[in-house]
């Protein structure tokens, strides 16, 4: 249970901090694990899973890999991510190489 509370403040912080920096829009990796969260938090709820059942379940669930991204689904957010930034010329093709090699950006 301690775990769940200490994911549930976690998440919470997070939202926190992203609100802070100006209403800036979550990073795509963001908002998968915030969709993660949500999906998960669902399904525990489905199966009305409750104490240390839930957070098995949830600790499994979150951990969980999801499936490789594919090229095509890296270019179109690193893209976007470009966009939101109004990055241009230069500055916008180290983005996107930097971005679709999985570097931080």
């Amino acid at each position: 249970m301690k775990a769940l509370i200490a994911l549930v403040a976690l998440a919470i912080a997070a939202g926190s901090a992203v609100a802070v920096e100006e209403k800036k829009e979550a990073s795509p990796a963001q908002k998968a694990q915030q969709e993660k969260m949500k999906a998960c938090n669902a399904e525990a709820g489905e199966k009305s899973l409750k104490g240390d059942e839930r957070k098995s379940f949830m600790s499994t669930c979150l951990g969980a890999k999801p499936a490789p991204a594919t090229q095509q689904d890296k270019m179109k957010s690193c893209n976007a991510e470009a966009g939101s930034k109004e990055l241009k010329g230069d500055e916008r093709k180290k983005f996107m190489s930097e971005c679709l090699k999985g570097s931080p950006s």
